[in-house]
């Protein structure tokens, strides 16, 4: 069972200050709100934010990495893939290229956002008032709205933590499964019934909803939440895959060839980031990264810990460990 979270912290730093005491360190809670800790063993104190914000990041660190538009800049750079695309500063901008776009693949995103905020997904883009929605409402989370080609293949999520990958999930979509009996609203409130399952990021994985962009996703595949699917037919709410909106996590950590996670800790090293989670689109696991089969779509600042030692299939990783090894504990 995951960490007793009375006192109302986030999961990942509830596991942190219980990994700390279990090597004798001693952790002052100086913001719950903020989930501010302080861990003191001897001579040494570090102060950590949030479980992953600590003293061996540097204040540019997650500037760079929150704005996505220079992410790219420095990794392709360095030869490492990123998706191809544009950077616009009003809808009217968009708007104007959309000929161009109409037909691809496309991801448009705010150019700085953490958790899959104000991201849409379009394949095969046709609908231009569809598109625009989902430009303002991009707008809606920054300045500038990135239009990217959408990358096929699994999304995998690399925890970096100092020299090493720490662990690896793929994340699957949030989704219910049919018994050819419930509506896909009953299997919904069923799968929430999971204590596994909250709001907050205090327990180890996400409730799913049923809100807007839910009911137009299930649009897309002729559905509403009153369809009952098929028994063992599975049904996707939602295009992307973060824990966040209620998606699964499955570990990946021993399946993945070295080759990424080298390419994982490159990226995390580009940035100046000691901890930090890499989001790859890889094609085939098993084969050898090259020009076309992987890319790096986003590095995320302040990475969930908790996904990692509490995954929906798999083993626990002790991440958390890792963190305090890496603060020098």
């Amino acid at each position: 069972m995951f960490e007793n979270n009375e006192l109302g912290l986030e999961l990942s730093t509830a596991m942190l200050i219980a990994a700390a005491k279990k090597r004798g360190i001693t952790v002052e809670i100086l913001d719950t709100e903020d989930n501010f800790i302080r861990l003191t063993k001897g001579e040494k104190t570090e102060y950590v934010k949030q479980a992953t914000r600590t003293s061996k990041d540097t204040y540019i660190a997650p500037l760079i990495m929150e704005n996505k538009e220079v992410t790219k800049l420095v990794l392709r750079e360095l030869g490492i893939n990123v998706p191809a695309g544009m950077m616009v500063q009003s809808v009217d901008e968009a708007m104007a290229h959309f000929e161009s776009f109409r037909g691809r693949d496309l991801v448009v995103k705010p150019k700085s956002s953490n958790f899959g905020l104000g991201i849409e997904i379009f394949k095969k883009l046709q609908c231009a008032s569809c598109f625009q929605q989902a430009v303002v409402k991009a707008f809606t989370y920054d300045t500038a709205v990135l239009i990217e080609d959408f990358i096929p293949g699994k999304e995998y999520r690399f925890l970096v933590i100092g020299e090493q990958v720490a662990g690896i999930l793929h994340r699957v979509p949030a989704n219910v499964v049919g018994d050819g009996v419930s509506t896909i609203a009953e299997l919904v409130a069923e799968k929430n019934r999971n204590p596994l399952r909250g709001k907050g990021y205090v327990t180890p994985l996400e409730k799913l909803t049923l809100d807007d962009t839910e009911i137009a996703f299930l649009g897309e595949q002729h559905k509403t939440v009153a369809t009952i699917p098929k028994a063992g037919e599975t049904v996707y709410l939602r295009e992307n895959s973060n824990i966040s909106t209620g998606g699964d996590s499955i570990d990946f950590t021993d399946a993945i060839r070295e080759d990424y996670k080298a390419i994982a800790v490159a990226a995390a090293k580009a940035v100046g980031a000691n901890i930090c989670g890499a989001d790859i689109i890889i094609s085939d696991i098993k084969a050898k990264p090259d020009a076309s089969n992987y890319s790096i779509i986003e590095l995320n600042f302040n990475p969930a810990l908790h996904i990692h030692n509490y995954p929906f299939v798999g083993q626990n990783r002790h991440v958390d460990d890792k963190v305090l090894d890496l603060l020098g504990f």
